[in-house]
């Protein structure tokens, strides 16, 4: 309990109970998940971890398919969080009188770039790879592990297409379809990247810098 503003203790709300007890369950089935993979943990295991009992964790959740779906919810908000931050963040890049007229294209396809990078840089965060690509589609099931996917990182994914592209006028690509195809390169490189050593991570890196340049490239004029 908290101290009041007189001395005397302050009982938290059950809102925040519940809020701490959940985010300890969470904090400590994503560290089992991840050492033991999760067919090897159980929901002892976790409670014992979270230092709650098994009737609160089965309070709060179901059963361990919905703690680990809590788990890959939070990871996946994460990684869609950094990918926000870093294509808000992009530094913009000298840009000639010339190209005045393409300033915004410009300014999309950075960000676009930023956001690429930064989804492997926060994919880089240890076990996050196996909890997204792994195991979701493995625990949750194909559909429901896309649906993440498209509410996430694929969703920030098709949002910085559409400036990027739509910035230089109409386009008649897919934008959905277009998304989908780079999302699975992205998670194929994020895969590479994680197995990789530095060097190897360094040119994929690039690679996918170079995929979102040439996809995004200026249209010529007609």
């Amino acid at each position: 309990m908290q101290e009041g503003t007189v001395g005397r203790p302050v009982r938290r709300s059950n809102e925040e109970r519940t809020r701490t007890t959940r985010a300890a369950l969470v904090a400590a089935a994503r560290a089992l998940f991840v050492e033991k993979g999760y067919a090897a943990t159980s929901t002892p295991q976790i409670a014992t971890a979270a230092h709650v009992t098994r009737g609160a964790l089965y309070h709060h959740f179901a059963d361990k398919q919905a703690l680990f779906r809590a788990v890959v919810e939070a990871e996946a908000e994460a990684v869609a969080t950094e990918i926000e931050t870093a294509a808000t963040e992009a530094p913009g890049a000298e840009i000639t009188a010339t190209e005045a007229s393409g300033v915004q294209a410009a300014e999309a396809r950075r960000q676009l770039a930023a956001g690429a990078t930064a989804y492997l840089d926060a994919m880089a965060v240890p076990g996050r790879t196996r909890l997204l690509l792994v195991d979701a589609p493995a625990v949750l099931g194909a559909a429901e592990a896309d649906d993440l996917d498209a509410r996430h990182a694929r969703r920030t994914l098709r949002e910085g297409l559409e400036a990027a592209l739509r910035a230089d006028g109409p386009d008649p690509v897919d934008l959905d379809a277009l998304a989908l195809l780079l999302s699975a390169a992205f998670d194929r490189a994020a895969l590479a990247s994680d197995d990789g050593d530095g060097a190897g991570r360094d040119a994929v890196r690039r690679a996918v810098t170079e995929l979102v340049e040439r996809v995004c490239a200026p249209r010529p004029a007609r």
